[in-house]
Order: C-alpha cells, then sequence, then structure tokens
C-alpha cells in the first residue's frame, strides 16, 4: 500500500468513515494490551483481526478510515500490506501525540468526520451486513449502539461486559455486567454523529480512558441513542474475538455466512456441510480460489472418463467422484470470500469450468452407454442424446451469461422478465443434479438420466432465450 494513500484526505459525508482502536476498548478499557489476550494480529480464518476489520469495513462501502495505533502501528501497516488490497485512504494517528484522553484528539477527529463515524475496536469479527444496516440507520444527531443478546461465556469473557438497558430499540442506561442475564450486550461497535465528539462535550476522564460511553450516556438521556442488534439469522452478526475459544466461534460464524448466489437443497445442507472441511485445508496449504477451481475441474473431468467405461461399477465410481467435484467447487467460493479475494474473472473462471464439467459428464456418459449398446440398433440414439445434452448446457452457459449481464446493467425491461430470470438461476441451474446422477447410477438407469439431461437442457436454454430476449433486443448496442 502506496503512502500516498495512506495519507490520503477525502470529504465524505454520511457514515463512510471508520475510526479504529486497535489497542484498547470502545467503552473506557485501558490503552495498553492486557498479557495473554488475543492480539489484533490474531489469525481467524487465516487473516489477521485488524486486517479482517479493514476489509470487512471495505467492502461495506466506508472509504475512509482512521487508525489510532499505539506501540504495534508498524505491525499493523505491514498486515494491511499483505493478502487483499486496502483501497479506501488510511490515516494513522499514534496515540502518543494524539492521546485519547486528551480533548484535542477528538476534536480533530471530529473535524476529519463529515457526518458519521464508525469506532470500533479490533477484538471482534462482524459481518458486512452489520455495517451496511448501521449506514442505513444513521439518523441527523443520533448515536448508534450495537447489541448482542446473551449467550453462555466464560467468567473472563462475562466479567467485561457492558450490559444495556433498552426501551423500544433506545438506550435509555448503561449497566454493569451483572446487572441482568437477559439483557443485551454492548459491542465493540458503535456509530458516533461528528458533533458529539467535539471538545465541548469532552468530560473530565481517568488517565487512558475514553469518553465515548460518557457521551453515549447523555445523548441516552435526551433518547438520541438507537440500539441495532447483531443477528445471525439476518447476516448482521458480531462475534466478539478476546480469547482463543472465541477465536473458534468466530470462525464458526463465519463458515456459516458462507452462501453462495445459486444454491439448491443439496448444496444448502449437504455440499456446504462437507465443503467446510476441505476449505479449512485448503486455506492451511494456502490454494487459492482459482485453484481448488481447477481442481474440482480435475476431479470431475475423471468422473466424465469414468462414465465413459459404460460398466455399472465404473458408473457408481464415477457418480460419487463427481458428487466429491461438486462439493470441493463449493470450496473456491468460500475461500474467496474468506480471504477477500473475490474477483469477476473468479466467479466467471468457476461457472465456466462447472458448464465444462457438465458438459463432459453429459458425453461421458453417453459414451459409456453407447459402449454397450454397440451393435444394438438404437445405438445412435445416447450419441444424439449426449449430443443435445452437451447442445443445450452450452446454449444455456451463453444465455445465463447474457442474464447476469442484463442484471448488473438494471437492463430488465420487465419486472416480470427480472423475476423469471431469478427463479430460473436460483432453483435449476444449481449442482444439486449431481445427487440425481448419482441415484440413476445406482438404479443402472443413466440412459434415463441422459434422456432427463437432454430434455432439460433444452427446455432450460429455450426458457431462457425466452425471457431474456425482449431485454437484449431493447438493450442498446454497445
Amino acid at each position: 500500500m502506496s503512502e500516498s494513500v495512506i495519507q490520503k484526505r477525502t470529504v465524505i459525508q454520511g457514515l463512510a468513515t471508520a475510526i479504529l482502536l486497535p489497542s484498547v476498548s470502545v467503552f473506557g478499557g485501558p490503552i495498553e494490551h492486557q498479557v495473554g489476550e488475543v492480539g489484533p494480529l490474531t489469525n481467524v480464518v487465516g487473516i489477521g483481526l485488524f486486517q479482517r476489520v479493514v476489509l470487512t469495513l471495505q467492502r461495506a462501502g466506508i472509504r475512509q478510515l482512521i487508525v489510532l495505533a499505539g506501540p504495534e502501528e508498524d505491525q499493523l501497516k505491514q498486515a494491511l500490506g499483505k493478502g487483499p488490497r486496502v483501497t479506501i485512504p488510511v490515516r494513522w494517528m499514534p496515540i502518543r501525540e494524539f492521546p485519547l484522553d486528551d480533548p484535542r484528539t477528538w476534536e480533530a477527529l471530529a473535524a476529519e468526520v463529515h457526518g458519521f463515524a464508525l469506532v470500533a475496536s479490533v477484538n471482534g469479527v462482524f459481518s458486512r451486513g452489520l455495517v451496511e444496516q448501521l449506514r442505513h440507520d444513521v439518523r441527523d444527531g443520533e448515536a448508534i449502539v450495537v447489541a448482542q443478546m446473551p449467550q453462555e461465556r466464560s467468567a473472563e469473557s462475562t466479567r467485561r461486559d457492558i450490559r444495556l438497558k433498552v426501551r423500544t430499540n433506545r438506550l435509555t442506561a448503561f449497566a454493569p455486567a451483572h446487572f441482568d442475564d437477559s439483557a443485551p450486550r454492548a459491542a465493540e461497535l458503535v456509530v458516533l454523529p461528528a458533533s458529539l465528539m467535539s471538545a465541548a462535550n469532552h468530560p473530565a476522564t481517568a488517565n487512558g480512558r475514553l469518553p465515548i460511553r460518557h457521551w453515549l450516556e447523555r445523548a441516552a438521556v435526551d433518547g438520541r441513542v438507537s440500539v441495532v442488534t447483531a443477528e445471525e439469522k439476518r447476516d448482521t452478526w458480531y462475534q466478539d474475538v478476546r480469547t482463543l475459544p472465541e477465536v473458534q466461534t468466530a470462525e464458526k460464524k463465519l463458515f456459516n455466512s458462507l452462501k453462495g448466489e445459486f444454491e439448491g437443497f443439496v448444496d444448502r445442507y449437504f455440499n456446504r456441510k462437507l465443503s467446510r472441511w476441505f476449505t479449512r485445508l485448503f486455506l492451511a496449504v494456502g490454494l487459492s480460489p482459482n485453484s481448488i477451481t481447477i481442481l474440482a475441474t480435475l476431479v470431475g473431468l475423471v468422473s466424465a472418463a469414468g462414465f465413459g467405461i459404460g460398466t455399472y461399477t465404473a458408473g457408481i465410481i464415477a457418480a460419487l467422484l463427481f458428487q466429491l467435484a461438486a462439493v470441493i467447487d463449493c470450496c473456491d467460493g468460500e475461500v474467496a470470500r474468506l480471504t477477500f479475494t473475490e474477483s469477476p474473472f473468479g466467479a466467471w473462471f468457476d461457472i465456466a469450468m462447472d458448464n465444462i464439467v457438465h458438459m463432459a459428464i453429459f458425453a461421458g456418459i453417453a459414451a459409456g452407454l453407447y459402449v454397450t449398446q454397440v451393435g444394438q440398433a438404437h445405438a445412435w440414439m445416447t450419441l444424439a442424446l449426449g449430443a443435445a445434452a452437451v447442445l443445450g448446457n452450452g446454449v444455456s452457459f451463453l444465455l445465463v451469461e447474457k442474464a447476469q449481464k442484463i442484471k448488473s446493467a438494471s437492463g430488465w425491461k420487465t419486472p416480470v422478465n427480472a423475476a423469471w430470470s431469478d427463479f430460473m438461476l436460483k432453483n435449476i441451474a444449481s449442482r444439486d443434479f449431481s445427487v440425481i446422477v448419482l441415484i440413476f447410477a445406482l438404479l443402472g438407469k443413466l440412459d434415463w438420466f441422459l434422456w432427463m439431461a437432454a430434455t432439460g437442457s433444452l427446455a432450460f436454454a429455450g426458457i431462457m432465450l425466452w425471457v431474456i430476449r425482449p431485454s437484449a433486443v431493447s438493450s442498446p448496442r454497445q
């Protein structure tokens, strides 16, 4: 990351600025780290906590970052220089020069913030959806506190908890950890209007303590602090990461949040369950998403060759290999999302290789059936069906690509066309048919599957052509 990017300043309105506190708790903990705690460089699914927070904020639309760093500043800069590129401006403010208990520090920060600032310590992992929710919920002059619902925690973690008294999604007061086990807990993530950070609002604080809690308490009296609850089911989750067990919990939440764009029943309840084991392995050995795509493709092509042998046993082994390829195929997207290495080319490459494997599978099954039927009058039929399935799949791939381009350009002629396209892609264009292949292989009825693949792929292509044609025709030529 170049120095010019680090030092660049921009004027941005709304909630587009984040202030990170790697050395201190948002609600007033000591500046120095506690010995033995998880730190900002602790790895969570292959990426350090600090780097993961920065990249999550970047993906969620934050456009400038201010880091109030302690003695670990050089290490944090090195961490950001590795892995996925940080494209937003990052300004480093050493706390030895900008003490956190000095009103002038917060006056300087208020001058940098045009609208609102998201203030976070680096001892938690959170979803992109949570930050997007906060950006959506900002209201003029109001602060936001993120709340976590009660859960089982260690005694050490509970001791540090700050409980919230909430009424109709408004903060009324802070309370000690032992206040009420059913009360929500404050996450290390708050949104502050710039006006709240001015020197006029700065109270006298103990050495090394932050004034944020005091600001929020005063604003809560006036009803100017809303509470947003972090929820995993809404993909707005937050997880404290202060201990090694909480690292494991955070990793589990990250894996649970993974989902591909086009997923069927088998993907959701079977492939994803197995793929997480492979994903952990691929992360450990450092395989890139595109390398995993190539691996899944190779397994799929070996499966297609197995179908071409034409025996019952070879068909079952080939079907199992195809199912393995489908599981591994989930991993490239998982690794990309976990390590912030998604790319338009990677997404296209994944879909293209999937379709090559599918066409190879259809051709392999057709070849295998033909081998067993050589000399029979209707043997040519299997080759014709295989050719039809391959043709239908190839045309479908081109039409799906066209539909994606129309969607990205918001070029659907009518909402009905858009709805039909989404329905087709989400409910039919999935990996679920790998299980259907396995079932037909076990039944010794791969010829039935070939009939279904030929008619199904051609029908899918026909429907997609009908769906996108009005929008494609009305789209202006480039």
